[in-house]
């Protein structure tokens, strides 16, 4: 094959590949966004970076730790964790420092990882700071979230962002609070 030929070639299968991977990506987020809206309004967490959280941890829900654990933000175990865990090589090492196996949370269901993501934001010292940034401010929260630890890559706040504006996932921190949409239409009366 002529080199102009496999360039084309390879041109295309990069393409291809792109392409399939923003597919999955919004689904994804179509899939998890209300999730996510719901989320903002319960706790604060803009919805955009649950979202970008969400894409970048779990490899867009293809992770082994999202497959196996339905952990789509990477959060570990901690001391204090009673529940299910599930092992994985991290970025933790022995006292050698030969790489070990980290302990993750692991959940029943995505839904509930992302209910623990919320919480866990809201509810550990470390990120008490974010909720002082507007949830409309996404660079704030994920420069934010680096300053609080939350990552050892020194690229995280960078990547979130990435995904935010790729995807616009900043128009979700606009969207109408679930429970007022449902007293709009009468689901929910104000006694419920």
């Amino acid at each position: 094959m002529s080199k102009v030929l496999t360039y084309l070639a390879l041109s295309i299968i990069s393409y291809l590949n792109v392409n399939n991977l923003d597919i999955e990506a919004n689904n994804y987020i179509d899939q998890y966004s209300e999730l996510a809206i719901i989320e903002m309004y319960r706790t604060g967490v803009p919805a955009s970076i649950t979202l970008a959280q969400a894409l970048h941890e779990s490899n867009i829900g293809k992770s082994a730790l999202a497959t196996n654990a339905n952990n789509h933000f990477g959060i570990k175990c901690k001391s204090y964790w009673k529940g299910t865990t599930y092992y994985h090589e991290d970025d933790d090492l022995d006292e050698a420092g030969k790489l070990i196996e980290s302990c993750f949370r692991s959940y029943n269901s995505v839904h509930d990882s992302y209910i623990d993501h919320s919480n866990f934001l809201k509810y550990t010292y470390n990120y008490q700071e974010l909720f002082n940034i507007d949830t409309k401010d996404y660079r704030g929260w994920a420069y934010g979230l680096k300053k609080s630890g939350y990552a050892t890559d020194i690229r995280y706040s960078e990547k979130l962002i990435s995904y935010i504006e790729k995807y616009n996932l900043n128009n979700y921190d606009y969207a109408e609070n679930p429970y007022l949409k449902l007293r709009k239409l009468k689901i929910i009366t104000p006694s419920n």
